[in-house]
């Protein structure tokens, strides 16, 4: 009799594991690099939240994608390009089939990634982030750009200045606009572009550069009370960005001439400067709040649930949202590609094909439950950013509102940098760009 139980027990043990292992083979896994600590936390925490929040919800609402279970490890680069680095070659192979893609959420890891990465075949999602130039899908088939990238936001916040000097471009002549930037390579990206545009529209360009992480700046706002720049622009992340707002309270900068890039445009960034912020303007490309039908569901599913990464105040805040849309983009090329290659558990090059193919339209939109918090995005070989806009907000001390309509980033200038500038790196590379016409 007792035989018989061990027996029964030898057997009901191996039948879990055998399930178990079946169950790990059906699951799509996504690593996770995030920074949950150091001077960038702030705004590394709800990024992370919202889209480990959407996957949470996904597999709870729907199972996963295709039927297939969505896992994922969060591992913390503090925004440190080496650990960055070695977060990436710690998970790329975990999984079934290896990491299904890579979001660095930083500039310099993207920049670290992406020799790496295409050689591992796992494509780099940088959304709003990283090389601008990776947008030539031709030289860089492994990283992606959308929905629009630093080049695109700084045509876009030139656009919207012109507006508000009257008019055209021309009213730009004789003014004079600065940049506030955090000196690593994500706070350069821009630089190119505002120079160029200064040449073509006659204003002069003020560059003000603040030393990592950007807590001390009062040599910079002293410069900018000498100078007196018209208009502000910022590029910054983490504490540098509320640091600044104060800075500029300080001087008496008006802050509705002071727009900070969209990574310088949430609830973290304005709330520590309290009653100053108001007036502050940055850049978005989604909206803010719980009033969304996928956010409404997170709550449902998850928070109702007893489950989250956040308490439930903090749902819906810019960068939880943000986090939301960069998960539902990432989400729908595996899907995508699932509708070539099988419901099953998708390589990293399988993904690969499911972003240059994504085509999330306005039909799409609408039944993802995103309606109104983000818009329709269509990539291609060619063109790994879309065709994307952007929109201003401002702070009025309590919440973000849109006081811009959607702003379309000149195309056709952008696209020739993108080109130029990824034609000299394939260059420098020794390599061949693809020809996208036999890709179709």
């Amino acid at each position: 009799m007792r035989l018989g139980r061990i027996l029964l027990a030898a057997v009901v043990a191996a039948f879990g594991i055998g399930a178990e292992r079946a169950a790990a083979q059906n699951e799509q896994f996504i690593p996770r690099l995030v920074y949950r600590t150091g001077a960038y936390a702030p705004n590394g925490i709800p990024f992370a939240d919202g889209y480990a929040d959407y996957l949470d919800m996904v597999d709870a609402r729907d199972g996963g994608v295709g039927g297939v279970k969505i896992t994922y490890e969060e591992c913390e680069t503090g925004y440190n390009n080496d650990k960055g680095v070695e977060c990436y070659e710690r998970l790329k192979n975990k999984g079934p089939t290896g990491a299904s893609l890579v979001d660095p959420l930083s500039t310099g890891i993207t920049y670290a990634l992406i020799e790496r990465a295409t050689a591992d075949k796992i494509p780099v999602v940088s959304m709003g982030y990283g090389r601008a130039d990776a947008s030539y899908g031709p030289v860089f088939p492994y990283v992606f750009t959308l929905p629009a990238t630093y080049w695109a936001q700084a045509d876009a916040l030139i656009q919207f200045v012109a507006q508000r000097e009257g008019g055209g471009l021309d009213k730009l002549k004789g003014k004079k606009i600065g940049l506030v930037y955090i000196d690593i390579a994500y706070g350069k990206e821009p630089i190119a572009t505002l120079e160029k545009l200064a040449q073509k529209d006659g204003y002069t360009f003020l560059k003000y550069p603040v030393s990592a992480p950007g807590i001390e700046q009062s040599a910079t706002w002293l410069q900018i009370r000498q100078q007196k720049p018209d208009w502000l622009f910022m590029w910054g992340w983490g504490v540098m960005n509320s640091t600044a707002i104060k800075g500029a309270a300080s001087v008496g900068y008006p802050m509705d001439h002071f727009i900070g890039v969209w990574w310088s445009g949430s609830e973290p960034d304005v709330v520590p400067a309290g009653d100053a912020a108001k007036g502050y303007q940055s850049g978005t490309f989604h909206g803010a709040g719980q009033d969304y039908g996928v956010v409404k569901d997170i709550l449902q599913y998850v928070y109702d649930k007893n489950g989250g990464h956040t308490t439930r105040d903090k749902v819906g805040e810019v960068l939880y949202n943000r986090g939301i849309i960069n998960a539902i983009y990432d989400l729908e090329a595996i899907r995508t590609a699932q509708d070539k290659f099988g419901k099953k558990p998708i390589k990293g090059e399988q993904v690969q094909w499911g972003y240059e193919h994504l085509n999330i339209t306005p039909e799409r939109v609408k039944a993802l439950n995103a309606d109104g918090l983000m818009v329709p995005i269509q990539l291609s070989c060619a063109n790994h950013e879309g065709q994307g806009q952007v929109r201003i907000q401002q702070w009025d001390g309590k919440n973000w509102k849109f006081v811009s309509d959607w702003i379309q980033p000149d195309r056709e200038m952008l696209t020739e940098m993108y080109k130029e500038s990824a034609l000299g790196y394939a260059k420098e590379k020794g390599m061949t760009p693809r020809d996208c016409a036999k890709e179709m």
